[in-house]
C-alpha cells in the first residue's frame, strides 16, 4: 500500500512540475515577445530550465537623458538706433501667408552714354546713324560704329556716301570734315558741287593689302576708307588715279588728304592702291603719318615714231679712236687683204694640176687591211 501510494504520489508530482515548467516556458516567451524585463528571481528560478541559455534577455539599459543648453536671446535695439527704413517697416508689417517669397527682378542695365563724337556729328553736318559694336575674330570690329550714309554740306546740299560706309565715329567726322571744308570748295572753283562719292572699302575683317597672315588692316578696325572718285552735279566723275585728269587738281587733293589723315597711299606706294587712296586714322608712335601717292603726268596720245632731236646744248659727239684699236684694225685689214690675194693663186694651182690617177684596187685591200689590223 505504501509502495503505491508512493508511486502514485511521484507520479503526481512529476506531471505537476511538468506542467508548471510548461507554464513558465509558455509565460517566458511571451515576456520575450513583449519586451517586458524579468525580475531577478523569477530568472533564477528559470536558471533550472534546460532552456534558460536559449531565452536569455538582459535587462534593457537606462537611456540617458540630454539636456539642451539654453538660447541666448538678442538684446534689445537700443532708442538712439535709426529706424530700419519704410522697406523694411512695411516687410514686418505685412502678414506672412506661407508663401515663399519672389526673387527679385535683375537690375537693368545701364544706357550707355554716347561719346563727344557721336554728341558733334550731328544731322546737320552727316547722315550717320549709330549701330551696335562689332566683336570680330582676330581683334575685328570697333564701338562706337556709325553708317555714314551721306555728308551735308554747308549749304544743306548732300554728298551721299555709295555704298554706305560703316566707320568709327572719329573717322566718319574727319571724313565729312575733309568733304565740306576741302573737296567742295574744290569742286566750286571748277564751276560744279560735289554729289556723290564712290566708296571703294570700308569696314571689313581682313589682313593688310588682303594678304592671308598679314596684320590687321585698318578695314578690320573700321578706320579706313578707299576711295576712289568723286561726282559731280553736272554729271562728271573724277577718279583721283586717272593720268587725265589736271595735274594740279591731284596735287590739290593729295595735300588736303596728307593733312587731316594719318596714312594716305596711292598710286606708286605699294602696288596695292594703283586705282584708289587709301585714308585711315591709324595712331603711329609720335603721331607718324606716311603720304605715300605719285601723281603721274599724263600719258602722250601719240607714241613718237622717231627719236627726239638732239639739243643745241648737248655736248659734241666726239669719238677718239685708241692707238691700240687702230694697231688692230690695220692688222685685220693686211690679213683680210693677203687672204683675198691668197684665194685666186690657189684656185689657179688647183686649176693647172692634172688630175691624179687613182691608185690600184690591190693598194685599196692593202690599206683596209693595215687599218683592220691596227683597230684589232
Amino acid at each position: 500500500m505504501n509502495s503505491s501510494a508512493e508511486k502514485a504520489s511521484r507520479k503526481w508530482a512529476n506531471g505537476a512540475f511538468g506542467r508548471i515548467g510548461a507554464a513558465m516556458v509558455t509565460a517566458t516567451s511571451a515576456l520575450l515577445l513583449l519586451g517586458m524585463p524579468i525580475e531577478p528571481a523569477f530568472g533564477a528560478r528559470a536558471s533550472r530550465s534546460p532552456w534558460d541559455n536559449l531565452f536569455r534577455v538582459s535587462p534593457p539599459k537606462a537611456r540617458a537623458t540630454v539636456r539642451h543648453a539654453a538660447v541666448p536671446l538678442p538684446k534689445p535695439r537700443p532708442a538712439e538706433a535709426p529706424s530700419a527704413g519704410p522697406a523694411a517697416e512695411e516687410q514686418q508689417a505685412a502678414p506672412q501667408t506661407g508663401k515663399p517669397t519672389e526673387q527679385a527682378a535683375p537690375a537693368a542695365q545701364p544706357t550707355p552714354q554716347p561719346s563727344a563724337c557721336r554728341l558733334a556729328l550731328t544731322d546737320a553736318i552727316a547722315i550717320a546713324p549709330s549701330i551696335p559694336d562689332i566683336k570680330g575674330t582676330g581683334g575685328c570690329g570697333g564701338e562706337d560704329l556709325v553708317r555714314l550714309e551721306a555728308i551735308v554740306l554747308p549749304d544743306k546740299r548732300q554728298v551721299s556716301v555709295k555704298p554706305a560706309a560703316i566707320l568709327r565715329c572719329k573717322m566718319a567726322a574727319a571724313l565729312a570734315d575733309w568733304i565740306r571744308s576741302d573737296i567742295a570748295p574744290l569742286a566750286e572753283r571748277l564751276g560744279s558741287a560735289v554729289s556723290n562719292l564712290d566708296n571703294f572699302d570700308s569696314f571689313e575683317c581682313r589682313g593688310r593689302n588682303r594678304v592671308v597672315g598679314a596684320q590687321l588692316s585698318e578695314h578690320g578696325r573700321a578706320n579706313a576708307l578707299d576711295v576712289r572718285a568723286f561726282k559731280f552735279t553736272d554729271g562728271s566723275t573724277i577718279s583721283l588715279t586717272d593720268r587725265t585728269v589736271p595735274r594740279g587738281l591731284r596735287e590739290s587733293v593729295l595735300h588736303s588728304a596728307c593733312t587731316r589723315f594719318s596714312t594716305v597711299l596711292g598710286p606708286g606706294s605699294d602696288g596695292y592702291h594703283e586705282d584708289h587712296i587709301h585714308l585711315d586714322l591709324m595712331e603711329r608712335r609720335n603721331n607718324y603719318r606716311i603720304c605715300q601717292w605719285d601723281v603721274w603726268d599724263p600719258l602722250p596720245q601719240k607714241a613718237p615714231l622717231l627719236p627726239a632731236e638732239r639739243p643745241d646744248e648737248a655736248p659734241p659727239r666726239e669719238v677718239a679712236a685708241k692707238p691700240d684699236d687702230a694697231k688692230s684694225d690695220a692688222k685685220s685689214g693686211a690679213k683680210s687683204d693677203a687672204k683675198s690675194d691668197a684665194e685666186p693663186d690657189a684656185e689657179k694651182s688647183n686649176a693647172e694640176k692634172p688630175d691624179e690617177a687613182e691608185p690600184p684596187r690591190e693598194e685599196k685591200r692593202a690599206k683596209k687591211k693595215r687599218r683592220q689590223n691596227r683597230r684589232s
